[in-house]
C-alpha cells in the first residue's frame, strides 16, 4: 500500500483549498456514503485557505467499500475530486463488487 495517495487534481472551484486545480489542503479525508464518496475536507467560504505550493494526499477513507480501501488508507495510485452527488466527490472511488 502507497503510505502518501497524491490528490492528482480538483475540478471544485468554489473550495477554498482549490488553487487552479491543485488541492492546498495538507490532506483530505474521504467520507459519504455506499453511493458516492464524497471530499469531506470541501469548504465553500469564499475565503482562499491552504498552504501554498503543497500537493495534497489522502489522509484518510472512510470508505470501507471502496476497492482502494485498505484499513482505512486510501491504497490508489492517485485520486480525483470533482464535482458528484455532492460538490466535491472522490471520482476515483470504486465499489467492491
Amino acid at each position: 500500500m502507497t503510505v502518501s495517495v497524491p490528490v492528482a487534481e480538483c475540478a471544485v472551484a468554489n473550495c477554498s483549498f482549490n488553487d487552479h486545480s491543485h488541492c492546498g489542503a495538507s490532506g483530505i479525508t474521504i467520507g459519504g456514503n455506499e453511493d458516492h464518496a464524497q471530499c469531506a475536507t470541501f469548504i465553500d467560504t469564499g475565503v482562499h485557505g491552504g498552504l501554498p505550493k503543497v500537493l495534497a494526499s489522502v489522509g484518510a477513507c472512510q470508505r470501507s467499500e471502496c476497492s482502494h480501501n485498505d484499513h482505512l488508507m486510501c491504497a490508489a495510485k492517485e485520486v480525483r475530486v470533482g464535482p458528484g452527488a455532492d460538490n466535491a466527490d472522490c471520482l476515483t472511488y470504486e465499489h467492491k463488487l
